[in-house]
């Protein structure tokens, strides 16, 4: 796996004056993506065994709530939508596993439900322009990375490229950027709202190269 490098990510200036505090973290890296054979069920464990929280403490964990408080003032209810990394913790909880895909999105999500930082991950030879942060459009199409076509309101936020919607902010990423197989040049993005501070960001980023690193990448 080559060296890191920062990816700045763009927000759009109306969106960031509504939202002060609101920041994103990326990087871009090369990387081998493996679908089997690296380790993911020991880091699983691991996971597991470090994990200090039930369903009631996790709502109310400082950096869920934060997520939840972004989405109730976008006017989103965030038990209905739920952020993608409080998301993958209830469904370790609840079922006692995530699912594997590969190394690369398996070290995101592995990442994302240890910090409770939400993270995207993303092909960049799928990538068109310069991805930023901005308002959904009415009526905006997104298709989600399980091939659902989900027709957007204004009042999402959304990180997109010249092609359209690359992820929901900070829910879901769209299949058409999504880590496969064929993937060498991967984007990470550590998604903040207000109240949850840079190093935050910078931190699970490096959880998610690690991770990487560990799982044959």
């Amino acid at each position: 796996m080559a060296e890191p490098q920062p990816f700045p990510v763009p927000i759009e200036e109306e969106l960031a004056a509504r939202f002060p505090g609101l920041a994103v973290k990326a990087l871009s890296f090369r990387a081998r993506v493996l679908e089997a054979g690296y380790g993911f069920e020991q880091e699983l464990q691991a996971l597991r065994r470090g994990l200090n929280l039930d369903l009631t403490s996790l709502k109310e964990h400082p950096v869920v709530r934060a997520y939840r408080d972004f989405y109730w003032r976008l006017g989103i209810d965030p038990t209905k939508q739920r952020p993608s990394s409080e998301s993958l913790v209830r469904r370790l909880l609840l079922r006692g596993g995530l699912p594997s895909i590969n190394n690369v999105v398996d070290a995101g999500n592995l990442a994302s439900a240890e910090t409770l930082i939400a993270i995207g991950l993303y092909d960049l030879a799928r990538v068109r322009g310069v991805p930023r942060l901005r308002w959904a459009r009415e009526g905006e199409l997104f298709v989600d990375i399980t091939g659902r076509e989900v027709v957007l309101t204004a009042k999402s936020v959304v990180l997109a490229d010249e092609l359209g919607v690359m992820h929901v902010y900070p829910f879901r990423d769209a299949n058409r950027t999504k880590v496969t197989g064929s993937t060498n040049h991967v984007l990470a993005l550590a998604c903040g709202v207000p109240g949850i501070g840079p190093e935050l960001l910078e931190g699970a980023l490096r959880r998610v190269v690690e991770l990487v690193r560990r799982l044959g990448g």
